[in-house]
């Protein structure tokens, strides 16, 4: 296993900034505003001569409210997992006695920690580090995480006393589910549902995450990667800077997931955000499941109406598996790994020609193109151009002129024939070339043919 190293801090002293800068990414979000990071937040280091998992934590506070206990809840449990504890703290504000508070917890759990001096650009490293000796055993390492002074030596003080441990191989064929919805729908207490644990904070306040989480998980022994993301709002109503930045991270979430888990609320009707963001997964050609929540204790009648609302609003969706969940009890989660493992398949699966071609002639014979300009489409062979989603490629004559009913048409006889679910099935036209296109001077092969024909009879009758 690789070992853990955990940022621990309060908040404001550069942990997202440096787990940025240990994991060569742009993963965690940073922003001048104290307690921005709320979750845990994983990450393969990248700088040290060893590979290691690097987490960053919230800041911890003396905030004495129910969302506060439940970020240094967090905090805790992350610094439990750890095979050291970094404790960041700023060097131009001094210590304080919410760092000794955090070095004392520390030192009850019985965890390794080495002191960082964060932000120590253009001061003497030893005048900096000076004040904080009493916080931890050994010789505390001045750092600038923003400029990537002394990261390195850092790194070298967390992994020396460590067991070294050979590279991971390849993480292979693990499917990255990115659980998406609108704020407050429960897509934090589904995923913890599906880990089994309270691995992310989970607080009835819309916009509680505000990072995109990713968690390894293992069920059946197979792996997983759950990705949790904020709630998507409408354009305009997102005022908070940072927000806008959350929501940006969630669409970069849906783009390096292979399955989008979408959740809906039972208790709210099915949104334009709901049929915006559902239209945006597929236009990533992303696999898509559907998880309606909270559908425990609604009556029958209600339970109807919202079945006839996501007929209604969302028809473009009907290949996707649909699933009524309970996140908060658990009631038919378990139902949404087999889904989702179909889902996967289908988006890589691999499509035969000659398979393809029998679909297609028996498809144009069901259903032939339409008419352009008096002369029939017409589509002639296909083959598979790609995988997740699945992209074929048909070549024909006038293809530039297929309508969309059409292409969703082929689409959905494609994905019938051979069970394709929850994914799309995207189309590419490939138009024939003609020989003679733009070569005004050039006969046609029937043109030639008779122009040869009155030769031969103008020299027999004339010599």
């Amino acid at each position: 296993m690789k070992p853990v190293v955990v940022l621990v801090g309060r908040p404001n002293v550069g942990k997202s900034t440096l787990f940025n800068a240990l994991t060569r990414s742009r993963d965690a979000l940073v922003a001048d505003v104290p307690g921005l990071t709320r979750d845990r937040l994983y990450g393969n280091g990248r700088v040290g001569d060893r590979p290691y998992l690097v987490v960053d934590t919230g800041g911890i506070t003396d905030d004495r409210s129910v969302l506060g206990a439940l970020m240094s809840a967090q905090v805790r449990q992350a610094i439990a997992e750890a095979d050291v504890v970094v404790l960041l703290v700023d060097g131009r504000a001094g210590p304080n006695s919410a760092d000794r508070a955090i070095a004392d917890d520390i030192r009850r759990l019985g965890k390794t920690a080495v002191l960082a001096v964060n932000k120590t650009e253009g001061i003497d490293s030893a005048l900096a580090v000076a004040e904080f000796h009493d916080l931890a055993s050994g010789q505390p390492v001045a750092i600038s995480a923003s400029h990537g002074d002394g990261v390195e030596e850092l790194m070298r003080r967390v992994l020396g006393p460590l067991a070294r441990v050979d590279e991971e191989p390849a993480a292979g064929d693990v499917p990255r589910i990115a659980v998406v919805g609108r704020p407050n729908v429960g897509k934090s207490t589904l995923v913890n549902a599906m880990l089994g644990e309270e691995r992310v904070v989970v607080f009835d306040e819309p916009g509680t995450t505000r990072d995109s989480i990713y968690i390894p998980l293992e069920r059946a022994d197979r792996n997983y990667v759950l990705i949790d993301t904020a709630g998507v709002r409408r354009r305009g109503r997102i005022d908070d800077a940072i927000e806008k930045f959350t929501v940006v991270k969630t669409l970069q979430a849906i783009e390096a997931a292979n399955v989008v888990l979408l959740v809906l609320d039972a208790r709210q009707e099915v949104s334009e955000q709901d049929v915006s963001l559902a239209g945006h997964i597929l236009e990533e050609g992303r696999s898509l499941v559907l998880a309606v929540n909270k559908w425990d204790g609604l009556d029958d009648s209600r339970r109807d109406w919202i079945k006839r609302e996501l007929e209604r609003k969302l028809p473009f969706l009907t290949f996707c598996p649909l699933h009524f969940i309970s996140a908060l009890h658990g009631t038919g989660v378990g139902a949404l790994f087999p889904a989702i493992d179909r889902a996967y398949a289908s988006a890589r699966c691999t499509l035969p020609t000659p398979r393809l071609n029998r679909i297609l002639q028996k498809a144009v014979q069901v259903t032939a193109p339409p008419m352009v300009h008096g002369r029939r489409i017409k589509l002639k062979f296909a083959h598979q151009g790609g995988k997740n989603p699945p992209l074929l490629v048909i070549h024909g004559n006038q293809t530039d002129a297929v309508p969309g009913y059409y292409v969703r048409y082929l689409s959905n006889s494609f994905r019938e024939a051979f069970g394709l679910e929850g994914t799309p099935v995207r189309i590419e036209f490939v138009q024939g070339l003609n020989p003679y296109q733009g070569r005004k001077n050039r006969l046609t092969p029937r043109q030639f043919e008779k122009r040869q024909r009155l030769r031969r009879i103008a020299r027999k009758k004339y010599g």
